[in-house]
């Protein structure tokens, strides 16, 4: 309460937000809608001097990283609040855009960083169909509706309709990176080609701004007396209980290949 009672010097306070796994629009993966709260709060509660974004994250949905990070950035400007991120073991693809929403970004020794690149996955099982004696019928009003249809051959002209998609968001990933690292990025080609970048090349690069840890840096930046203010996700009743279990072991299976990656 002190910091609420006029003419008494109270510690610099730090919100610390953590953004940790898989990004995704689904279940209790990281998206803006169950996060938004956390984010809110952290700017606006308490007066704080600065928010510190903990990020462990192997990517995951862009649209969903874009959307925390405009959050971020709306929240740091309207309030005038700096936003430092803290790499843990990971911040690749859509999680480094998340650590690119903020002023700063200090990474371990050992951190995983970049990744800069737009991927999509699947599978084609037509020859299995074809040897089964399965005959698959598909109907559609648009000659495009059934793009990339795992149960028919690949067809060049939906490939490459693929890639103008991969294009255009690699090409709005870009665009994000530059204008919030600018100068600070180095002449690499390899910048922004996928590759990853650990601790402190990461830094040589222009990924990150330095090798430090949370407390640490933030004594360092605010002074000994900092009071770090922690904001996290909580469970809800029925995923507490158990009742979402199943959909949290397939989640957990998708969250450990993604993070496998990387070598985590």
């Amino acid at each position: 309460m002190l910091h609420r009672i006029p003419f008494i010097k109270t510690p610099p306070r730090v919100s610390v937000v953590r953004l940790s796994g898989m990004i995704a629009n689904s279940g209790r993966a990281l998206n803006d809608a169950n996060v938004a709260p956390l984010i809110e709060a952290a700017f606006t509660k308490g007066k704080p001097t600065a928010v510190a974004l903990v990020i462990n994250s192997p990517g995951g949905s862009p649209v969903q990283s874009s959307l925390i990070g405009a959050r971020i950035r709306r929240l740091s400007e309207e309030k005038g609040i700096p936003v430092h991120a803290f790499v843990e073991d990971v911040a690749a693809s859509g999680g480094y855009w998340l650590a690119s929403s903020a002023d700063s970004i200090y990474v371990d020794n050992c951190s995983v960083l970049g990744s800069i690149g737009v991927i999509s996955a699947g599978f084609g099982a037509h020859v299995f169909l074809s040897r089964q004696g399965i005959e698959r019928r598909v109907h559609t009003a648009g000659k495009s509706k059934s793009m990339m249809d795992p149960f028919k051959p690949e067809a060049p002209e939906d490939v490459e309709r693929l890639d103008q998609i991969l294009n255009q968001i690699h090409g709005a990933f870009i665009d994000q990176v530059k204008a919030r690292r600018g100068e600070k990025l180095a002449d690499d080609p390899d910048l922004f080609t996928g590759e990853v970048w650990i601790g402190e090349r990461a830094v040589e690069v222009g990924l990150a701004d330095g090798v430090g840890h949370l407390k640490p840096k933030l004594k360092e930046l605010y002074g000994d007396k900092v009071k770090l203010v922690p904001y996290s996700r909580r469970r809800g009743l029925f995923g507490r209980l158990g009742a979402s279990m199943a959909l949290d072991a397939m989640a957990s299976i998708e969250e450990r290949a993604a993070y496998a990656r990387f070598g985590l």
